[in-house]
């Protein structure tokens, strides 16, 4: 009986290596990253200078649950979905 079990614990370990694998290498990246955009995504306001996944750069002028708008020139705006804004623009 225990050859059976020490026969099927073998048979089940690289499963849960490629389980293990697949969670720290894959996943866990994922989530990290979809947490640090959404926190970005949250954390816009007004005045904030952007840079939209499109790379266009602009600055905040309105923004609402879904559409941000981006002054990009004088007179020039832009309305944008929040979802295209990339990263915030680093100050020089």
């Amino acid at each position: 009986m225990q050859g059976d079990t020490l026969a099927m614990l073998n048979s089940l370990f690289p499963i849960v290596l490629m389980g293990g694998v697949f969670y720290f290498m894959l996943w866990r990246p994922q989530k990290q990253e979809q947490q640090k955009r959404k926190e970005l995504l949250d954390g816009l306001k007004v005045g904030d200078k952007v840079i939209t996944l499109g790379g266009m750069l602009g600055e905040i002028t309105q923004i609402n649950d879904k559409r941000v708008t981006l002054k990009l020139a004088e007179n020039v705006e832009i309305e944008f979905l929040r979802t295209a804004i990339g990263h915030l623009q680093k100050s020089e």
